[in-house]
């Protein structure tokens, strides 16, 4: 019990002490005193802009990787041999005939899920190359088949 006041007294006793030397600055604040803030808060208006700014750094940073990420496959792709796909026909649901020109040699190759095969390797002249400037065949534009269901 002595030790229990003794304990308490020198508790109490520093308690009073503590702001008597804080105030001549030789001893520091207790943990659970507020402070003073010396700082004004930031407007709203400031930390909108950081906030922006250091979004739009970002965003500019993700835009620079993948341009360069780009660049950097096509140029390993330069003066290699190109693959085309000439011409293709389903088979079935997942199936399909493929030829494929690979350089100057075509491929009539079987594709399946997980699997292709090659079926036969055709002779140079035997396949037709599509020609690039003929129009593909199209059909009715959207507004003439509106105004034809419209009965206009």
């Amino acid at each position: 019990m002595r030790f229990i006041n003794h304990t308490l007294l020198s508790v109490m006793t520093s308690l009073i002490a503590l702001p008597v030397l804080a105030a001549e600055g030789t001893a520091a604040k207790p943990f659970a005193a507020p402070s003073v803030s010396t700082t004004l808060p930031s407007s709203n208006a400031s930390s909108l802009g950081q906030v922006t700014l250091a979004l739009l750094l970002v965003l500019a940073a993700v835009f620079a990787a993948a341009w360069f990420m780009r660049r950097l496959r096509t140029i390993g792709t330069a003066g290699q041999a190109t693959i085309e796909v000439v011409s293709q026909v389903a088979l079935g649901a997942r199936e399909r005939a493929v030829i494929v020109k690979v350089g100057a040699t075509y491929l009539l190759l079987g594709v399946a899920p997980g699997r292709v095969n090659l079926l036969q390797q055709l002779p140079e002249g035997s396949v037709p190359t599509p020609d690039k400037t003929a129009a593909a065949p199209t059909g009715p534009d959207f507004a003439s088949l509106l105004r034809k269901s419209l009965g206009r």
